[in-house]
């Protein structure tokens, strides 16, 4: 919805979009990513470095505001869509790695490199197609409400599969010692605090899309 937004508004609105929906839109992979982490638990108490998991939210919003920007081109020719999904997958790669990194294990986590590669592949190959779906869908078209669901649910399990693809690679020395749990993000909530805050942001955004969509087709 975001993308039909931008693509169809004028002067500064375009650049208030793409700001604002880069940051909904990084903020909805990113918690993702975070609450899967937080699902994630070992024989040891876990947190997570306030300045690695700020990283990590950062690149998700920078990705998302490449990939709005890509989609909302005039035209997407084979040649850039391949090179904006690998942009893309090497953004959602980075981010989920840099949040694995927020733990501070000592020993470091070890990756099956197979695993890894896997999971950078599913990242490039999702974001391509989510690139691809959004370009396709940014114009009012029949069943566009149906369509656009059904690729929300294709993007979403795309993320969810890089996700636990890359937590799968991860090993994780015997007798190993979070150094994030000793002056990070710890505690019980978090991850309600993180879900709640994620879809009030959510859902505000796509209040004022549509709100905004309809008070432009009155004028």
């Amino acid at each position: 919805d975001l993308v039909r937004r931008i693509a169809t508004a004028q002067g500064r609105a375009i650049y208030l979009w793409m700001s604002g929906g880069a940051l909904a839109l990084g903020i909805g992979v990113w918690s993702m990513h975070f609450i899967g982490m937080l699902a994630f638990e070992l024989p040891i108490q876990l947190g997570y470095d306030l300045g690695l998991t700020a990283a990590s939210l950062l690149i998700a919003v920078l990705s998302s505001g490449f990939a709005l920007w890509l989609v909302s081109q005039p035209l997407l020719p084979w040649p850039q869509l391949a090179g904006g999904a690998l942009i893309m997958g090497a953004g959602i790669g980075s981010m989920h790695y840099t949040g694995m990194a927020a733990l501070e294990m000592q020993p470091g986590i070890v990756y099956d490199p197979v695993l890894f590669v896997a999971s950078l592949a599913i990242a490039a190959g999702a974001s391509g197609a989510a690139l691809w779906i959004a370009f396709r869908l940014r114009r009012n078209r029949p069943n566009v409400r149906l369509a656009r669901a059904g690729a929300s649910v294709v993007m979403g399990i795309a993320t969810v599969g890089m996700h636990y693809t890359g937590m799968a690679a991860a090993k994780f020395p015997e007798g190993s010692v979070c150094g994030g749990a000793l002056d990070g993000l710890t505690g019980d909530g978090l991850d309600y605090l993180v879900l709640v805050t994620t879809l009030a942001v959510l859902g505000m955004t796509l209040l004022t899309s549509v709100l905004d969509a309809r008070l432009e087709s009155r004028t």
